[in-house]
């Protein structure tokens, strides 16, 4: 089975030398606007030299291959002659090193981009750190990038049958896993439970880890658990579900070999690996 995209950090972030990473010779730099990179044929990220780089805001990302990299985080869109990218689109076809470093700058531009004034008392924040700290000059405050955990689950029944639902945005056919966001106080075995209840009605029980995912859009860790349901009566709730349904294994081959089942991409999100974990093989093999 295939893992899936941004599955495991491949570059030595060296924090170390965040505060002098301008000096640091030998950078290679990334340019980004929003989730879009620069990328040339083949597909691959488009590296720059320091010198090359259009203005924009500076992030260290770390060590990779001996060497520095770093990002470029333009204002807007990617220049046309850089061709653009989401990381969305290149992520399956990216080798895990370049993803890393990826996926590590798109996360702290979307922050940036979202914390411009400080928490505490409203006052314009300074980037430090490369990217990675935003302190204020009035009140003195220090914020740091924040992760918002979510969790994501492949729940089975008595019969080892598989819950799968759509999102009333999704098109007819579309199914996948539930998932939510972790609310305070709440552990992850809860978080997992309680998501599924308020979704679709479904009693779960026993919840077991399985693996965990950055997500940058905008700032998730989605943390993949497999569930079993002790009560598998189902009752969407018409708002985040709009149909939900159990299918056994052979099922789920047919529909999606008939075309009338549409899964989550193979190697891009944890959600096509949970299902192919649970499933014994690829989705793209299936289908």
């Amino acid at each position: 089975m295939s893992r899936f995209a941004f599955d495991g950090a491949r570059h030595d972030r060296a924090a170390h030398l965040r505060a002098t990473s301008r000096e640091v010779a030998d950078v290679r730099v990334m340019v980004l606007g929003g989730e879009h990179v620069a990328t040339v044929d083949g597909p691959g990220l488009a590296w720059l030299s320091a010198d090359e780089a259009p203005e924009g805001e500076w992030l260290w990302l770390g060590e990779a291959g001996g060497r520095g990299h770093a990002a470029v985080v333009v204002d807007g869109r990617v220049p046309d002659e850089l061709n653009g990218t989401s990381i969305r689109v290149l992520a399956p076809q990216l080798p895990p090193d370049e993803l890393s470093l990826a996926v590590h700058a798109v996360a702290i531009a979307r922050w940036l981009a979202a914390t411009p004034f400080c928490p505490r008392c409203g006052s314009r924040t300074e980037i430090q750190q490369a990217g990675h700290l935003r302190h204020c000059p009035e009140c003195g405050a220090s914020h740091f990038p924040r992760t918002d955990p979510a969790v994501i689950m492949l729940i089975t029944d008595d019969q080892d049958r598989a819950l799968l639902g759509r999102n009333p945005a999704w098109p007819e056919g579309r199914f996948s896993t539930l998932a939510g966001f972790v609310e305070p106080g709440e552990s992850l075995e809860d978080a997992v439970r309680r998501e599924v209840r308020e979704e679709v009605g479904v009693t779960v029980g026993e919840v077991t880890y399985g693996a965990s995912q950055p997500w940058p859009f905008p700032a998730s860790l989605m943390l993949g658990f497999f569930g079993k349901a002790t009560e598998a009566t189902i009752d969407v709730d018409q708002d985040e579900i709009a149909e939900a349904a159990w299918v056994t294994r052979e099922e789920l081959v047919r529909y999606g070999e008939a075309g009338t089942l549409l899964l989550p991409p193979s190697g891009v999100s944890i959600s096509s690996w949970l299902i192919e974990t649970w499933l014994g093989q690829d989705l793209t093999a299936s289908w």
